[in-house]
């Protein structure tokens, strides 16, 4: 009796002492069983015949929950149902009125409305992939992104005919076909397309629609900005966003949760996370035009919003807003995201509660992604060992200067130790592969040979990672030329870009300024302009980039010739002395 006494003592302390001496044994464990359900339900879908998609996720849940709100949008709610048949219009109307093939790629240019996901899922049944502009490029950048995914049909939202119209005779030349959601066009070339929809059936489209479609088959574009300012066409097949929607059901959200989406959804945390894990889970999206600080918090109380996403600096802006008695009233349970500084993110919870913030490592095209399952304040994953067999990945030791990695003698790089910061890079496999760009020379320039052995290959991910003593994962930095804005890597830091002008020439900041506006939208425009007589470069000629960053835009230490951008003045002018200290001071924001 006494040795039985023992025995369950110690199995009912055994749990405390782990808990003591592993502090995160319990959560890796769950975060295990989590990630091996997650790879379970992936492989069961795709096994299925015939194939199984995204697309068939949302016919079950339609059917499962017809009349559950899929929508609410500026207080018109669509359930499910709604959801499907206005689909099925939209299809049903392609298929009548253009000459859209199954497989053709279709543009879509359109900003956070219903009219979107309405669209994306009608090509989705009509077995097109599609790209997912972003609605505020214009000109040439429009027309770089448009031809390359090589679409044939363009679908604009009414709000953006002006746009459309500047890169028209090109569309035109191409013999690509433009329709506009609205009920009448009256310029020559771009069709009215709200009324042949209304007028439209809302029966089903066949599946056999989409029997030539397998999980190699593109199913989305979705652009990220490349180091020259234009941007590059991600390739997600369908493999990838059933991947996608598997994983999306780890996250924590339930069927019952109602998530406000106010990022962009051409954009792959609104269109993935926002849209697809919806869909996964069966929740009800609150979607907004923009993200908007001063009314978040009163739109979660109206809705009552259990989830919310946010990237980059949405937090920082959140808790920049003015301090409310009733903060911390509300229904948010979650904040799934990532980009969040460590002082923001507990700021953040100081003053709203306690949210869980799922804070995440992933990118578009990238073959790796890490999620905080801890809630360390800061981290952006944690090294798993199944995790890490499963994804190979590693911080290798990367050169700032030269901007490459680092090799030893025998041309191999250089694994990083804890506390350093590297390079993170994850092995292409089967089981986690690489599909690039549509370009297949951008899509080589990501691909990294010879890592730690000969013919090995990787994927570079272009991000500065560091692992703590506690295999904590930390995000330190982008390599290259790039910032981050509202999870857009955009060209320049902190938006200094560094020319020289040709012999003979003068800067004409008039024109500067119209060049600039025409290939890049606003938040990615260099907000200073640095005149230089050479550009330095290291002895394999990359730009020497860290002494410009460290020495910023202060033109009492800098002797080259400095320029602000003004947006009122359409124009770049002289950096003063003046303007600094007002910049410095706050007078002035950038």
């Amino acid at each position: 009796m006494y040795l039985v006494s023992i025995l369950f003592a110690s199995l009912a302390i055994t749990p405390l002492v782990l808990k003591m001496f592993f502090p995160y044994i319990w959560k890796d464990a769950f975060y295990l069983a989590n990630l091996v359900r997650t790879l379970l339900k992936f492989v069961l879908r795709r096994r299925r015949k015939p194939l199984f998609l995204v697309l068939d996720r949302f016919l079950e849940q339609s059917v499962a929950h017809a009349d559950r709100p899929f929508i609410v949008f500026e207080n018109k709610t669509y359930s499910y149902l709604d959801t499907d048949r206005r689909s099925n219009k939209i299809a049903n109307a392609l298929q009548r009125h253009s000459k859209l093939r199954p497989g053709d790629t279709v543009a879509l240019f359109m900003g956070n409305e219903p009219a979107f996901i309405f669209t994306w899922l009608a090509l989705a049944k009509l077995g097109c992939p599609v790209a997912l502009l972003n609605y505020n490029i214009r000109s040439r950048s429009l027309l770089h992104c448009f031809n390359c995914c090589s679409a044939k049909l363009l679908i604009a939202a009414e709000e953006l005919q002006e746009a459309v119209e500047e890169v028209l005779p090109s569309l035109r030349e191409q013999g690509v076909c433009v329709y506009l959601m609205t009920k009448q066009c009256d310029t020559l070339g771009v069709e009215g397309f709200s009324d042949q929809v209304e007028e439209a059936s809302d029966t089903p489209l066949p599946q056999a629609l989409r029997s030539d479609i397998t999980f190699k088959s593109p199913a989305l574009y979705i652009y990220t900005s490349g180091t020259t300012g234009l941007p590059k066409a991600a390739v997600l097949n369908q493999n990838r966003l059933l991947a996608a929607l598997a994983v999306l059901d780890s996250t924590g959200v339930i069927p019952g949760d109602v998530i406000y989406l106010n990022l962009p959804l051409y954009h792959t945390a609104g269109f993935l996370i926002g849209f697809i894990g919806s869909i996964e889970t069966g929740s009800t999206i609150i979607l907004r035009r923009k993200f908007s600080a001063s009314q978040f918090w009163d739109e979660c109380r109206k809705y009552n919003v259990t989830v919310v996403q946010y990237i980059g600096e949405v937090l920082r802006y959140l808790c920049n807003t003015p301090k409310r008695d009733n903060d911390r009233e509300h229904n948010v349970r979650l904040a799934i995201g990532n980009g969040v500084r460590a002082e923001i993110w507990r700021e953040f919870l100081n003053r709203f509660g306690n949210i869980y913030v799922r804070e995440f490592y992933a990118s578009t095209e990238g073959n790796v992604g890490l999620i905080n399952y801890t809630g360390k304040i800061g981290a952006i994953g944690r090294v798993n060992y199944l995790h890490r067999k499963l994804f190979p990945y590693a911080l290798i030791k990367y050169d700032t200067e030269r901007d490459e990695p680092i090799r030893d003698s025998t041309g191999l790089c250089v694994e990083a130790p804890k506390g350093e910061t590297g390079l993170l890079v994850s092995k292409i496999t089967d089981i986690a592969p690489f599909v690039g760009y549509a370009n297949s020379q951008q899509t080589e320039k990501k691909r990294l040979r010879d890592v730690f052995q000969k013919g090995d290959l990787y994927f570079n991910s272009g991000d500065l990672l560091k692992i703590d003593q506690d295999n904590f994962i930390y995000f330190q930095d982008r390599v290259g030329d790039t910032f981050s804005r509202f999870g857009f890597h955009v060209t320049g830091r902190i938006g200094m870009a560094a020319v020289t002008v040709k012999v003979g020439e003068q800067f004409d900041g008039n024109k500067t300024f119209s060049h600039v506006a025409s290939y890049l939208p606003a938040y990615a425009r260099p907000r200073f302009i640095r005149i230089q007589n050479v550009v330095e470069v290291t002895g394999t000629f990359k730009q020497m980039k860290v002494r410009l960053v460290e020495e910023g835009f202060d033109p009492a230490s800098i002797t080259d010739p400095l320029y602000i951008l003004q947006e009122r003045k359409q124009s770049y002018t002289p950096m003063t002395g003046q303007i600094y200290s007002s910049i410095v001071a706050g007078i002035i924001k950038l």
